[in-house]
């Protein structure tokens, strides 16, 4: 296909060369005859070289400017011209084609990722770092509750301190918004990654209305409350049902005597007696359970505060000849409030030794787990038997316990002083088989 066009410009720089040569010898050897032909022909020879590069280039340039607009509509002519215009024209054709080709791919593609990205119910909103939207689909905003979004500012619509929060986000963040529609109030959970373009950094915030899966668990957890509440309730109040009948009964009866009566009444009135102190006292754990504080944190020594709940616990450990070990860094500090975190150890503790039932040389591991972002995580660890399956779900749910002089607001209280602080406590077992249960202490 180029090998005619090589051919002539081949032709024009070998006469170039040659007659340069030829005109260099001239004024060498003094003999200026061939010189004046010379420098013609050498003017001719670039003269044709300019036009067969610009005829043979022009159509290049028209190609490239055309593509460069978006315009594929245009053809070259592959008739009534001389051969080397004819391949220039037909290989210029075919690099159009080509390029057309990978241009109606990569459309086809985005139609079909922006079909997706319509159809789901999740919202997607791909940003760059200034804020400004490159693409939303409807799902998120209809929960934004926006005709148009194109840049993080007009989030100011939906709630002021919007705009700052989602220029804040950085990959990885995972956090929870209210939205307020016409109807309802949305609870959105987003999501945050970002990829490296040429055109630069992009954000994708992803978007789920979590709300009927937090009203599901919410119910689940009211349910179970009031299942065991109720349970407590019943085995208090039922008792004293039953010795209130007995009593009217022998009051009524005429069998009876004076001395058996009284002896009756105040067996009756005991257990009454029994029965309220115990019922008070499930009433104090709940009031302690809803009465926690905010925290007031400040810059805590972990070792320091480990070293005093271990010493509170010190006889249990040796009635059990546990072997408790530490692994915690030596400088290691947290932010939060003494009080509650200690608090949350004391029980996390007492329930790593009530877990030891045997006096095998059992084990009780303390550690933390420091990471770059500032997180914490605190694990209190034993080598006891594990929770059973059917117990697992419902450790954290308050006034369940299967100990026989347990209140079941341990965890549950713990679990509460680890969310006001930002964190959690989470269960998990081990690859080693230890039971672990984890304060996340999430960074400031």
């Amino acid at each position: 296909m180029f090998k005619s066009i090589q051919n002539k410009l081949y032709i024009y720089t070998t006469l170039l060369i040659l007659v340069t040569v030829g005109v260099t010898l001239a004024f060498v050897y003094k003999d200026y005859f061939f010189t004046v032909p010379g420098i013609v022909i050498f003017f001719i020879c670039l003269s044709g070289l300019n036009k067969c590069y610009k005829r043979y280039n022009q159509n290049f340039i028209f190609l490239l400017n055309a593509l460069e607009n978006g315009d594929y509509s245009l053809h070259f002519s592959e008739t009534n011209l001389s051969a080397q215009e004819k391949e220039i024209n037909i290989m210029l054709n075919w690099i159009k084609e080509i390029l057309m080709k990978a241009r109606n791919e990569v459309i086809e593609k985005e139609n079909f990722l922006s079909m997706i990205i319509e159809s789901v119910s999740t919202g997607i909103v791909i940003a760059n770092e200034k804020g400004i939207v490159n693409k939303v689909n409807k799902a998120a905003l209809s929960m934004l509750g926006l005709h148009v979004f194109s840049h993080f500012n007009q989030l100011s619509r939906v709630n002021e301190t919007y705009p700052s929060l989602f220029h804040n986000l950085k990959a990885g963040d995972s956090i929870q918004i209210s939205l307020m529609t016409e109807r309802e109030e949305l609870q959105i959970s987003i999501r945050v990654s970002q990829i490296q373009l040429k055109r630069g950094m992009m954000r994708i915030l992803t978007l789920n209305n979590i709300g009927n899966e937090l009203e599901s668990k919410e119910m689940e957890s009211w349910i179970r409350l009031i299942r065991v509440m109720t349970h407590e309730i019943m085995n208090s109040i039922a008792p004293i049902t039953s010795l209130s009948e007995t009593m009217q009964f022998l009051y009524k009866s005429e069998t009876s005597g004076l001395e058996e009566l009284k002896q009756n009444t105040l067996e009756a009135f005991k257990t009454i007696h029994t029965t309220a102190t115990g019922l008070l006292s499930f009433v104090e754990s709940y009031r302690k359970f809803t009465a926690i504080p905010q925290p007031k944190k400040q810059n805590i020594i972990v070792n320091i505060l480990i070293d005093k709940v271990i010493k509170l616990h010190e006889a249990a450990l040796a009635e059990k000849n546990i072997s408790l070990q530490t692994k915690l860094p030596e400088s290691l500090t947290v932010y939060a409030d003494e009080n509650l975190i200690t608090q949350v150890l004391i029980n996390l503790l007492k329930n790593a030794i009530e877990a030891i039932e045997t006096e095998s040389n059992e084990r009780i591991i303390i550690s933390a787990d420091c990471y770059p972002d500032g997180k914490i995580n605190l694990n209190v660890a034993n080598s006891g038997e594990p929770i059973p399956a059917d117990i697992l779900p419902h450790i954290f749910v308050p006034f369940f316990t299967t100990k026989s002089s347990g209140s079941g607001i341990g965890l549950s209280v713990s679990r509460y002083i680890m969310r006001l602080h930002g964190g959690k406590l989470v269960h998990f077992v081990s690859p080693d088989g230890m039971t672990v249960f984890q304060l996340v202490i999430e960074p400031e």
